[in-house]
């Protein structure tokens, strides 16, 4: 697909996005494809296979080619902001809109803030951990897990939000009992580089948790699409696919795969992405026009 490459500079960060072009005109609405802290880079295959539309795509404003400038913020709201900058500048609004993991949840404001821009958003596992009933020991996991990447770096941290996402179940305290994970189990590093940047570590995990507001959502008239994975039952992610699904009223939609089911990696490499993009495009095109 042609793909043109913009930035665009906005209060406290200069963002990074891309408009994929199909070759052949195209009826369908455009598409914006985004995750947080994950860049545009981790949608490249997903976008290959949705080539049948436009499809926008960025960099969140602490990772890849996007950066914060000085006194740059991060929040759910402020990821929910750049969204709308990126469709207005892009011109190609109302959208399409599927958000994975903290894409999904920095959505949930956009729409609230900015119904207009979007026609159907698919939310796919957002990380809503205020709607879990474990979100107080939740709540404890994340500060632990921020304040160990900000003491010992990057490896002792990413172990346990390792341990975290793979683990399956609500959160006890017997959770906080356990012993340390190992970093080199994971292949992470054990040495601390002192680097103290990490799009996830130092920025997204460090947000204060966001609380979606059912009635804010409902009143905007846009389709919402939750969404978990077919992969990974009890996970933390999928819960928060779930507890949407429950504010909302409605069962959410089943993809293939796991968290990443757009993707084929190491952890996962039976994902199917292309099955995953037929599923997102019935999705979408069941939707409004």
């Amino acid at each position: 697909m042609p793909t043109t490459t913009h930035t665009l500079e906005v209060p406290g960060a200069v963002l990074t996005y891309d408009i994929h072009e199909p070759q052949q005109l195209s009826e369908h609405p455009p598409l914006f494809v985004f995750g947080s802290p994950m860049g545009a880079s981790g949608f490249e295959r997903l976008v290959s296979l949705l080539d049948d539309r436009v499809v926008i795509t960025y960099d969140p404003r602490m990772m890849e080619r996007s950066h914060l400038t000085e006194g740059g913020e991060v929040s759910v709201e402020i990821h929910g902001d750049d969204l709308h900058r990126v469709v207005e500048a892009a011109g190609r609004g109302p959208v399409d809109a599927f958000g994975s993991s903290g894409g999904a949840q920095a959505a949930l404001p956009w729409v609230i803030a900015h119904p207009g821009d979007v026609r159907t958003l698919v939310a796919h596992e957002p990380p809503l951990t205020l709607l879990l009933p474990d979100a107080d020991v939740l709540r404890q996991v994340s500060a632990d897990i921020v304040e160990t990447y900000q003491q010992r770096g990057f490896g002792p941290a990413m172990a346990k939000f390792m341990q975290l996402v793979m683990h399956t179940g609500e959160f006890t305290q017997e959770y906080l009992d356990r012993p340390e994970p190992d970093p080199a189990q994971f292949g992470l590093p054990t040495e601390d580089d002192g680097f103290r940047e990490d799009p996830l570590l130092a920025h997204n995990m460090a947000m204060p948790p966001y609380l979606p507001d059912a009635e804010a959502l409902k009143a905007t008239g846009v389709r919402i699409v939750p969404a978990i994975g077919a992969e990974g039952a009890g996970s933390m992610a999928r819960r928060g696919g779930e507890a949407l699904g429950a504010l909302l009223g409605v069962d959410p939609v089943v993809f293939p795969g796991d968290h990443g089911g757009f993707t084929v990696n190491d952890w996962a490499p039976n994902n199917d992405p292309a099955a995953f993009a037929e599923k997102l495009r019935e999705v979408l095109d069941s939707g409004p026009r």
